[in-house]
């Protein structure tokens, strides 16, 4: 923390602009405490323009700061008793102040493990570490420096957690996975669950068809790299036989399913409601909409992005943006639509007897 930054007090211009960069345009001694919007911030609240539409309201915000762009801030005609820290991304800049002024307003977390908590003697917690209420740890399990395990962590045998990790409740990590720095997983995600692996074992057709499933040990792990985010109730399947890889600085939204043997490339985003079938490799800096679904066994370039609802089947070897998602409709127009193509086929058929038909004429 830059000093003066203790919980309950405000900061200045300054200071901010030590610790995070910018070029201060106005009182540099401005003290501010908190972020609001443009509109309703007033002279101890820092605000941010990323956005142009917000532009107007530069110049009447009552805010003690504004986080702009050089562009933006030219652009500006009435600057009088207006305060900026000119930044060439407010709007990231914005969310490192923001984490700053949590910051000041969470208490520091005592370390410690709390009496309800089951540490198997096999175990190595490290002594800053903060282990919550009936958590879990089996023996083998290596927790790192000021790592956080909220209440009702379970860690499995032979985990390896970095240090700065921070799981919240009901977060399950099972044998054998491993979790670089600064990984944050929000309550009640899986990690390293049995992959969906079963062979099938039947013999006979229809009602005569007998046998079962036989299911594939998955002896892989998940591997998380450092500074990776995962949402609540996310699932992340351990490998069949090498492990689930997913690249640093990957961010994942809640509820998202990743199969087993998947490899996920550094800095990509995917969003809530995503499955990514087993065996995929998805690039790097690629962005992936809520509730798209990837097939198992193909790949996507670095720098793909797929658009919410999407479905892919096959692997998208260059970069670029892919839809397959029907955008909604009226109801009617919609009902019109897939009257349409219903019978695309006859269509088709129709289009190519029309073209016969013009061929035998050209050549008489």
């Amino acid at each position: 923390m830059a000093s003066g930054m203790t919980s309950g007090m405000t900061i200045t211009l300054a200071e901010l602009a030590r610790r995070f960069g910018g070029d201060i345009v106005g009182d540099a001694e401005q003290r501010v405490g908190s972020l609001a919007p443009l509109d309703k911030a007033d002279a101890g609240q820092l605000a941010f323009l990323a956005n142009q539409k917000y532009l107007p309201q530069v110049e009447t915000t009552r805010a003690g700061a504004v986080l702009i762009s050089l562009a933006d801030l030219e652009k500006v005609a009435a600057r009088d008793g207006l305060n900026f820290i000119v930044t060439p991304n407010p709007y990231a800049y914005f969310a490192r102040v923001a984490q700053a002024f949590i910051d000041l307003a969470t208490p520091a977390a005592k370390p410690g493990v709390h009496p309800s908590a089951s540490i198997d003697p096999g175990a190595k917690v490290a002594a800053s570490a903060v282990i919550g209420a009936h958590v879990t740890v089996e023996a083998g399990a290596v927790i790192g420096e000021r790592a956080k395990l909220d209440a009702g962590v379970v860690i499995g045998r032979g985990v390896k957690l970095g240090d700065d990790v921070h799981l919240y409740p009901n977060v399950t990590v099972y044998h054998g996975c491993k979790l670089g720095a600064r990984v944050i997983v929000h309550a009640g995600a899986v990690i390293g669950a049995d992959g969906f692996g079963f062979a099938p074992d039947f013999v006979g057709e229809g009602d005569a068809r007998t046998g079962s499933w036989v299911k594939i040990p998955q002896v892989g792990a998940v591997d998380i790299a450092e500074d990776v985010e995962i949402g609540a109730n996310t699932t992340i399947d351990r490998g069949a036989m090498a492990d689930t890889v997913i690249e640093e600085c990957v961010k994942i939204d809640n509820l998202v399913q990743i199969g087993h043997n998947c490899r996920i490339g550094a800095y990509t985003v995917i969003a809530g409601c995503a499955g990514i079938a087993g065996s995929t490799n998805i690039g790097r800096h690629c962005m992936i909409g809520g509730a798209v679904g990837i097939a198992g066994h193909v790949t996507l370039a670095d720098h793909v992005i797929v658009t919410a609802q999407s479905g892919v089947s096959k692997s998208l070897t260059k970069p670029g943006m892919y839809t397959s998602a029907f955008p909604a409709v009226n109801h009617a127009d919609w009902n019109k639509s897939a009257a349409i193509m219903r019978n695309l086929d006859k269509l088709r058929d129709r289009i190519k007897a029309l073209e016969a038909a013009l061929d035998e004429r050209k050549g008489e």
